[in-house]
């Protein structure tokens, strides 16, 4: 399913997931989002975990509003940072993608018969934790799925509401061990995105 929507001049707004292999180090995170800043690119969500790599952390960044052309600007200037080991985009049918979405209700609206129940199970979605007071819900999907729910639990006293950045992985067979190991055979240093 495609995020895709309209912007104010009728054309199709794309999410572009960027993913960014970089040497666990500090700092790293301000380096990179500076570089949106002072092109004026918001970032719709970015996420930070470690990789099946010791030593490697991965940036997955979603961007909106811009052009194909903006992204990939974007994209060289990350990979100019030192710490930066590799920088990819993706368009949402490249990447294989999650968010996950918590939702605090009140215990009393599952008092009241099995409608939220029921609501909650056909959302594909599951009770977490359920305390005196209140109901932490969770649900994993695209962002429309986990908004859908969002709507749907609203009129019933919905107390929290948060949802995760994008987790995503290409469906590409490149392997993260692989690419790191021929960057550090590439005499280079740097190896083109279009060899993974």
């Amino acid at each position: 399913m495609s995020n895709s929507i309209n912007n104010i001049h009728g054309d199709k707004v794309r999410d572009f997931t960027l993913s960014v292999l970089t040497e666990d180090r500090a700092g790293l995170l301000n380096q990179i989002t500076i570089i949106f800043t002072r092109r004026k690119i918001n970032i719709d969500s970015l996420n930070v975990s470690t990789t099946e790599v010791p030593g490697v952390s991965r940036f997955t960044i979603v961007i909106q509003s811009v052009s194909k052309d903006q992204v990939e600007k974007v994209v060289k200037q990350i990979r100019k940072l030192v710490d930066v080991l590799g920088a990819f985009v993706y368009e949402d049918d490249d990447v294989y993608y999650q968010e996950i979405a918590l939702y605090k209700v009140p215990t009393d609206v599952f008092l009241n018969g099995n409608k939220i129940e029921t609501l909650v199970r056909n959302s594909g979605a599951r009770i977490l934790v359920i305390e005196k007071d209140h109901i932490i819900i969770e649900k994993t999907g695209h962002k429309s799925d986990t908004h859908d729910l969002y709507d749907k639990l609203m009129p019933h006293g919905l107390l929290e509401f948060v949802r995760s950045g994008r987790i995503a992985v290409s469906k590409s067979k490149r392997k993260t061990e692989a690419f790191i190991q021929q960057l550090e055979e590439a005499k280079s240093n740097r190896l083109s995105i279009k060899d993974f």
